[in-house]
């Protein structure tokens, strides 16, 4: 795997990397765009940090690109939406940075109450003057944190200790998230109306671009404090000097801008103005949070080596991180599911639907849902299909994908049931995990129970004395061995089904030929390359 480093990232992080023999390691930090784009196309994976734009043109230059990694929390500078159409998984560190921007803004917004950096100037030119830098405190005020995600909810944490009463703002969490952190959830509105301090931690959205503006400002209390440690463009720079000039707004603090470095006048004139603290984008630029990020990102890209599932890929579906120890199991169930179902159809796939019952029910099971459907369809069309990308190629081949859940598991605690329809028919194999390995223990409506092994051979028929004999006759004289043999039957002498396990692949001349000894009504032999190796 060749993977290029576009931006600084720490060495400590990428050791992880440079230490895998399957991977080639080029850094190339401040490469110029134009020699970038002639030469991603020999690479698997990007690295970068904010300094490289990975958009369109550079995604349509990237025929080999299989990951973005973002060593860090934003993304604004990824189009996702085009790198999810070309099933490029975008992966990022939400979690490295988080107690540095944390801090950052709370360094921040003391030095702008306590005058921190024009009383050093100050002292530092000569003078000594104090009455001219009276500051003001953080106990007792109202502080409102827009966004209580993982950032913002460090900074409520750190204002509540300073004895602030804190507010927030976020749709997109549930009250007993609040609770938790011992704030109260009101609407902007509310916020804006009550606030003294107004702190934004939000990602930069069209939802949230210009989130703060003059409308906003003109609401908030005369002498508001405002900072913007999150994203620029969130908190309308124009709108936030001429509050400035007006007096609304006594104090800022601004770590990020909506250009960077600031070239416009406005942003000049914000930067310049003394009533604001600034510094150039330093909230993640601890030593700490720079071993962090890139650490993660490089055990991101190392899980998608191992084809091992993804916990911060930011364009495909996951669980929460709690959960991902004992879910990661089940993804490799889902894709020998969907690998023996298939096989097993006549016609064209139109609808394909994937049943969670017993414990599994009661967690979000989108992620085995998509990782069943891109194992279903990287076997019926020629482009690359990952959990990234499979929803949106489904939809374009018309495939009806559903999922549905029951609590009951008859004798499973958990149990998953994948039904594929098409050509007027239908196929149900059904599996669960017993100790961790992968079992089947269902077939259309026969009760099985076996391990399925990379080589299998399936058939039914009348079930007769003598046809399992004939069966391994046939497959001795072609020196084909069978590791073990599992039949379902609902009656005596009525239809069986029986699969076996083989350590090589059946012939087809062999297959027909044991079709004709033991007159099947079926016969397929299969190929699942998702249980090599199950013991």
């Amino acid at each position: 795997m060749k993977i290029i480093v576009t931006d600084e990232v720490t060495g400590e992080g990428l050791a992880l990397l440079q230490r895998d023999p399957r991977i080639t390691l080029d850094l190339r930090p401040g490469i110029p765009r134009e020699e970038l784009l002639e030469i991603i196309g020999g690479y698997d994976a990007i690295i970068t940090r904010s300094g490289t734009t990975v958009d369109k043109a550079l995604l349509d230059a990237a025929i080999r690109l299989k990951v973005v990694a973002r060593a860090g929390v934003g993304i604004d500078n990824v189009d996702v939406e085009c790198a999810s159409a070309k099933g490029v998984i975008v992966v990022n560190a939400p979690f490295g940075n988080t107690n540095a921007a944390a801090e950052h803004t709370l360094a921040l917004l003391l030095a702008a109450c306590r005058k921190v950096p024009a009383a050093q100037a100050s002292l530092k030119g000569g003078d000594w003057k104090r009455a001219k830098f009276t500051g003001v405190e953080l106990r007792g005020r109202t502080a409102g944190v827009i966004g209580i995600g993982k950032v913002g909810g460090r900074v409520a944490a750190r204002l509540k200790a300073f004895e602030c009463e804190v507010l927030a703002c976020d749709p997109y969490v549930s009250a007993k998230r609040a609770q938790d952190l011992g704030v109260r959830l009101v609407d902007l509105d509310e916020l804006c109306r009550t606030c003294d301090i107004v702190t934004v931690h939000t990602p930069l959205t069209d939802e949230t671009r210009g989130l703060i503006g003059a409308a906003e400002i003109a609401r908030m209390k005369p002498g508001v404090i405002l900072l913007n440690v999150a994203r620029g463009g969130i908190l309308d720079e124009a709108a936030l000097l001429a509050g400035l000039e007006s007096g609304q707004v006594a104090l800022a603090a601004v770590d990020v801008f909506s250009e960077e470095p600031p070239a416009t006048d406005t942003l000049k004139r914000l930067v310049a103005h003394e009533r604001v603290v600034v510094t150039p984008h330093l909230g993640a630029n601890t030593q700490e949070a720079q071993v962090n990020v890139a650490v993660d990102v490089s055990r991101e890209i190392l899980a998608w080596l191992d084809k091992a599932p993804l916990e911060n890929a930011v364009n495909l579906p996951r669980f929460d991180a709690a959960l991902m120890g004992q879910m990661r199991p089940w993804f490799r169930l889902m894709a020998i599911l969907s690998e023996f179902g298939l096989q097993l159809m006549k016609g064209n796939l139109d609808r394909a639907t994937f049943g969670y019952a017993g414990g599994l029910s009661h967690h979000d099971c989108t992620p085995l849902t998509v990782s069943g459907l891109a194992a279903l369809l990287d076997r019926m069309v020629e482009q690359p299909v990952n959990m990234v990308n499979a929803g949106l190629i489904a939809e374009q081949m018309g495939l009806v994908v559903e999922e549905h859940k029951s609590t009951e598991g008859g004798p499973f605690s958990n149990l998953v049931t994948l039904t594929l329809e098409g050509g007027g028919s239908s196929r149900v194999v059904a599996g669960t995990l017993f100790e961790g390995t992968p079992r089947i223990v269902r077939l259309r409506d026969y009760a099985m129970d076996f391990t399925p092994q990379e080589h299998m051979l399936l058939l039914h028929y009348e079930d007769k004395p003598g046809r399992i004999g004939r069966i391994g006759t046939v497959l001795g004289a072609h020196d084909v061995n069978i590791a073990f043999l599992n039949l379902g039957r609902r009656e005596k002498r009525g239809e069986a089904m029986v699969i076996l396990s083989v350590d090589s692949p059946v012939p087809p001349a062999v297959v027909a030929e044991i079709g004709r000894e033991t007159e099947a009504g079926f016969i397929k032999a299969l190929h699942l390359p998702s249980a090599a190796g199950i013991g």
